[in-house]
């Protein structure tokens, strides 16, 4: 059997843990398995580079006697070069426990291993995998440990697939090699019906379907990259989440469960959401394909839109983006104000966040919106803007309000 292995930050935070980890292969080796392993950054590693990145920009206003506006942010392909680092670190840090314990296992970087990504810094999609040298590897009876988060494109340059891409690093490797499973480990010992962190009442999911788990993953729940449920769907990957800390069983992410009776699966909440509006555009046809274009011409994701009705020869637009692409989303609008996007006004506020209620049941069960919407209603809490498909709706809230209207609405359907 050929087992893939993903262990997050938490997982291999210190010395301690990484030891850990590493028995746990090793057990699934010496059972006679094949063990690749995928590993994040050691804890907080990539949040301290990226503080290291500012500290620099810091300085830079020193050198430069310029404002940090006037000086060009750091270049996102150094960005990625200078990110790579945490997860080679892990990687060398888990081989060589390894062989500490009388295991072989080398430690191969994207490059070694080839990972071919698109040549969108920073946000990287994985596009192929040279499987030839993990082989080679495993037929040497070897464990082997690969980094996640990074590819590398068509020029040779270190790419990164943005955060919690080692997911998908896991999933698109389960896949290329025809693994029999693929387990993520992180610090729960599962997928719950809410983030426990937010809503103590959540309990756990013994399994759950790929759509259902990628509008969670989309809609902020943590515990997955999005885009691994993506390829762990299209290429049917069945995915184990579970905790690296004990050997309770995790949750399953399949294409099919048991879902008798079950309205939705879980609720999830995200703070990182702005809400742009483009104030005054002109009422004209093609002017929101002009503006989605051009914003999709940057990879930045839109999630929830309303458009008014036209009046006086004028509509707004409104829609909602991470609020870490809010500023290059206004620069990208604004650089257009005056040829394809005429308007009068932008307005921004950072200050919203999204619940969401996730669940093939409700293409079954009409009322499932309502109900939701009477909790928000009974908590006291007012909808600016709301999104449905087929298995979730969403709303668009005072940021200020999002745990109390993450339980409200937890506590309305469980």
């Amino acid at each position: 059997m050929l087992i893939v292995k993903k262990f997050g930050g938490s997982s291999v935070a210190n010395y301690t843990r990484i030891f850990n980890v590493a028995k746990r292969c090793i057990e699934d080796y010496k059972n006679g398995n094949d063990v690749v392993v995928v590993l994040s950054a050691m804890g907080d590693t990539t949040d301290d580079i990226i503080a290291k990145t500012e500290g620099l920009m810091a300085e830079a206003e020193k050198v430069t006697g310029k404002k940090r506006g006037e000086i060009p942010k750091p270049p996102k392909r150094e960005m990625d070069m200078y990110l790579s680092i945490g997860e080679q670190e892990s990687v060398a840090l888990m081989a060589m426990a390894m062989n500490a314990l009388g295991v072989p296992a080398v430690s191969l970087n994207a490059l070694q291993v080839r990972m071919h990504t698109t040549s969108v810094h920073q946000d990287a999609r994985l596009t192929g995998i040279d499987a030839e040298r993990i082989h080679g590897e495993l037929d040497q009876r070897k464990i082997v440990i690969i980094t996640g988060f990074q590819g590398v494109d068509k020029n040779g340059d270190v790419t990164t697939l943005g955060r919690g891409g080692s997911d998908t690093t896991a999933v698109a490797l389960a896949a290329a090699l025809n693994a029999d499973k693929c387990e993520i480990f992180t610090d729960v010992d599962g997928v719950y019906t809410a983030d426990p962190r937010v809503c103590p009442k959540a309990h756990k999911l013994d399994e759950i379907t790929y759509d259902e788990m990628l509008e969670m993953a989309s809609l902020g729940a943590g515990v997955l990259h999005n885009r691994s449920v993506e390829l762990a769907k299209k290429y049917g990957v069945t995915l184990v989440v579970r905790s690296s800390l004990d050997f309770n069983e995790g949750t399953i992410v399949k294409e099919i469960v048991k879902m008798e009776g079950t309205l939705i699966s879980g609720v999830a909440s995200d703070k990182n959401a702005a809400r742009i509006s483009v104030v005054g555009l002109e009422d004209q046809p093609g002017v929101a394909f002009k503006l989605f274009q051009h914003l999709a011409n940057h990879h930045i994701n839109v999630d929830i839109i309303i458009q008014s009705i036209g009046r006086d020869g004028t509509k707004d637009i409104s829609f909602t983006v991470p609020e870490d692409k809010v500023d290059e989303a206004v620069k990208v609008i604004e650089s257009h104000h005056t040829t394809s996007l005429k308007y009068k006004s932008i307005d921004v506020n950072t200050d919203v966040a999204k619940v969401s209620i996730v669940g093939a049941g409700m293409m079954t069960n009409p009322g499932v919106a309502a109900k939701m919407f009477e909790a928000l209603y009974d908590a006291g809490i007012n909808i600016n803007m709301i999104c449905t498909s087929e298995i979730r709706v969403t709303v668009l809230i005072d940021e200020k309000y999002l745990q109390k209207a993450t339980q409200a609405v937890h506590d309305k359907f469980f």
